[in-house]
């Protein structure tokens, strides 16, 4: 049985790396898609590969161009998307940029950008899905932080804010709506094998590899499906928690 059959689900980030690999697993497990990013050839190319891999002709996919970081564009968005869905059971906040820089050169342009698309997109997405999980009685959520929120790393001041934040808002929701059935949990993925990674020179890969337990970077399949563990039933009593998917960087 699939374990997502006929959820609705709302992933942010969704057209490539770890948002498309989380869409398309959550599409294994039976559930209607919808997808937010900024880039319309990615978003079409995607829509592509979710198509090819519905299980079911009645599964639903959604695309939209949003930047998360503006809270009317989110709004617009979700209003579109609820004309034809009657609920959004499962919200996934993966949307993320760097920028980074050692913080004596970093501009205040590249801080603020970075928290925006980072955190601020968290409050823009919760504060018009969480009421409709609370008239349902029902909800999950989903948050992607990142290790570096509990390990720090020199030249992403503005990033490991973002990301602590986002742990530090997942704690809080939790406890805001656990009385009405929705959990909320966050994801912190170690080094991840997407075009933010490809940019490292060789000598920062083997530095990273060196730090890794299990001595490889994870794929974004991987932190797919722990989202999907997080996002099923098999999770029902679990929230409020950071699970590092991280190859054993943060015990």
């Amino acid at each position: 049985m699939s374990l997502l059959a006929n959820k609705n689900a709302l992933i942010t980030g969704g057209t490539a790396g770890i948002g498309k690999a989380i869409a398309l697993a959550f599409l294994q497990q039976g559930a209607n898609v919808a997808i937010l990013g900024t880039n319309k050839e990615h978003a079409e190319r995607v829509v592509e590969e979710l198509q090819a891999a519905k299980i079911h002709q009645q599964q639903r996919i959604e695309s939209f161009l949003v930047d998360v970081s503006l809270k009317l564009e989110v709004d617009n968005a979700i209003k579109d998307l609820m004309l034809s869905w009657e609920s959004i059971d499962i919200l996934v906040n993966n949307a993320g940029i760097t920028r980074d820089g050692l913080l004596i050169r970093m501009s205040e342009e590249d801080f603020d950008r970075v928290i925006a698309v980072n955190l601020k997109s968290l409050f823009n997405l919760c504060r018009f899905v969480v009421p409709l999980m609370v008239k349902a009685r029902s909800g999950n959520i989903i948050n992607i932080s990142s290790i570096v929120a509990s390990t720090g790393n020199p030249g992403q001041f503005n990033y490991v804010a973002s990301k602590a934040g986002v742990e530090g808002a997942t704690k809080a929701l939790a406890k805001e709506v656990a009385s009405r059935n929705i959990r909320v949990n966050c994801i912190a993925p170690g080094f991840v094998q997407t075009r933010m990674t490809d940019k490292l020179t060789e000598e920062q890969r083997k530095h990273i590899l060196s730090q890794i337990p299990m001595k490889t970077m994870g794929r974004p399949e991987d932190i797919a499906n722990a989202v999907v563990f997080l996002a099923s039933h098999l999770s029902n009593y679990i929230t409020g928690q950071i699970l590092a998917v991280d190859g054993g960087m943060v015990m």
